[in-house]
């Protein structure tokens, strides 16, 4: 199989999941219609699904116009989303597994806080997480419906996934989350690293998704809760804790008005 990362709006990523035995494909949280069918045009593919990580506009918009073009294509978010994700026909929960054609198949992770029906879709192979607004590039997605510590736990369990396991999220926002983690963590040289290469990478007009949890794991603050640096760094911000879940609303607070 094959994943193609599609620019929508300023910032935002759909993705096309293909099967290259059969030329089905799933689209990822299409936010507007146009590139992503001009994306399906020029790969040649059939689409049969439409998997949207939660209910927010910016990544269902163009539910309806795909689903118009393809007759019987399923669309799958969380059973709480219904009502509220356009087109909905598959209320997934966690666990469940969602395929197309003969190589694509992923399993729905349950992570509510962006939202309190956001998921994401694991891949089987390669190794591979749409995470929507959850997880972002040394980021996360604000907590508009969830609570600090559904989101820290939805994090948390993003990242025990496997290290290899690459990462595709909504937006481009790696540059600007990456700022805020170098005043954060001043000494991580990691963070600095990536900085550079994520420079770089937008220098050319080139996308900085597909980055691995491990990337995560050592760049992003708000999955080194337990760091002494960002604790220290928090607690300066306003932090009343020092509990991971504490530092994690520090941080998310911090995060939102900087």
């Amino acid at each position: 199989m094959r994943i193609v990362t599609i620019p929508c709006r300023s910032d935002n990523y759909a993705y096309l999941l293909v099967c290259e035995e059969t030329q089905e494909a799933a689209v990822v949280d299409p936010s507007e219609a146009g590139p992503v069918l001009a994306a399906i045009e020029a790969e040649g593919v059939r689409v049969t699904a439409i998997w949207n990580t939660h209910h927010h506009f910016d990544h269902v918009g163009g539910n309806d116009a795909i689903a118009k073009k393809f007759s019987g294509c399923a669309i799958v978010a969380h059973e709480s989303d219904k009502g509220r994700v356009p087109g909905q026909t598959v209320f997934a929960k966690d666990g469940d597994a969602v395929a197309v054609g003969k190589e694509v198949r992923a399993t729905v992770i349950f992570n509510p806080g962006h939202t309190l029906g956001a998921i994401s879709f694991l891949l089987e192979s390669p190794a591979a997480v749409f995470t929507g607004d959850t997880l972002f590039a040394a980021g996360c997605g604000r907590t508009f419906e969830g609570t600090a510590e559904q989101m820290h736990s939805s994090l948390v369990r993003l990242t025990s996934l496997a290290p290899e396991t690459q990462v595709y999220c909504g937006h481009e926002y790696t540059a600007s989350n990456l700022v805020f983690a170098a005043v954060v963590e001043p000494s991580n040289k990691a963070v600095t690293e990536r900085a550079a290469k994520t420079s770089a990478l937008r220098e050319q007009g080139q996308s900085t998704m597909g980055f691995t949890i491990a990337d995560e794991l050592a760049t992003n603050v708000f999955v080194r809760c337990a760091e002494p640096e960002v604790v220290a760094s928090a607690q300066r911000e306003g932090g009343t804790g020092s509990s991971e879940v504490d530092v994690f609303g520090a941080l998310r607070s911090w995060k939102d008005r900087f």
